[in-house]
């Protein structure tokens, strides 16, 4: 296939850093001279670079605090071609696949990366073609209003099935020697990943798990657990208190219990207020 006229460009948006670092190392493989301008770890901010930055091309996770993915893209694809990039959403994948957009499972694999990748350059090439012949511009146009269409049909329905009531996880079952504690969710303070293992702190106690903390935050109510750090989840309504140390930071303190949790930069917005 012919080169594009110009290099196109690139931002990839998502929570986790490792998820960003992996796609961008597999870009780097299967799109050389794609050139990524920018990272974002939720919408808000990915909306605010993409107004300056103007990349041709967005790969944006769906779950994210703040502003998630499917309600940044109602904004980002009137700006540029939006791949989404998801773990679980596969009734988003079935939308995606009748949809004017791509998707791309996590974890990234190659051979479907590359085939996005020649998609991606096919779409990017017919935009300069239509943009260098003024006798296309009406086609042009009525592709764009269709595809506008097609996204803004697929947005909808993805928000109608978010919106729909879920079963989220209740229980915790953490071993305790030969035993299996079943740990209430309510009881939680906060979970917090610890290499192999996860933390789950309660003020009565503290366990060990298996499970990721990504996984978690897939599958507990997100209005009731926040990710405030890239390792850390916290119950909301264990929140005592909000403050900022002598470096800014912002710490949060729990009720019944003594240790202080830091907010990361990425997440300060979840308390805007301060």
């Amino acid at each position: 296939m012919p080169a594009l006229a110009t290099a196109a460009t690139a931002m990839i948006v998502d929570d986790e850093s490792p998820m960003r670092d992996q796609l961008r190392a597999r870009l780097q493989q299967a799109w050389p001279d794609l050139s990524i301008i920018a990272e974002a770890a939720n919408g808000i901010v990915a909306i605010e670079q993409a107004e300056e930055l103007h990349p041709d091309i967005i790969f944006l996770d769906i779950r994210m605090p703040g502003k998630n993915g499917i309600e940044a893209a109602s904004i980002l694809a009137k700006q540029a071609l939006v791949v989404f990039v998801t773990a679980y959403d596969e009734y988003a994948i079935q939308a995606f696949e009748r949809g004017a957009m791509d998707y791309l499972l996590k974890p990234v694999e190659a051979e479907r990366l590359a085939s996005t990748c020649q998609r991606l350059q096919e779409r990017l090439k017919q935009r300069q073609q239509e943009k260098t012949a003024p006798a296309n511009a009406t086609n042009a146009n009525n592709a764009a209003s269709d595809q506008a269409r097609q996204v803004e049909q697929m947005l909808t329905q993805l928000m109608q099935q978010q919106s729909q009531k879920r079963e989220y996880l209740r229980w915790i079952q953490a071993s305790v020697g030969t035993s299996l504690r079943m740990v209430s969710t309510k009881e939680v303070l906060f979970f917090r990943s610890d290499e192999k293992y996860t933390l789950v702190q309660t003020e009565q106690a503290e366990y060990l798990i298996r499970k990721s903390l990504k996984e978690l935050e897939d599958e507990l109510d997100p209005k009731e657990f926040w990710r405030i750090h890239r390792s850390t989840l916290v119950r909301v309504s264990a929140i005592a208190e909000v403050t900022r140390d002598f470096r800014g930071r912002q710490l949060i303190g729990l009720k019944g219990h003594a240790e202080k949790l830091e907010v990361s930069r990425n997440h300060t917005h979840l308390f805007q207020q301060m």
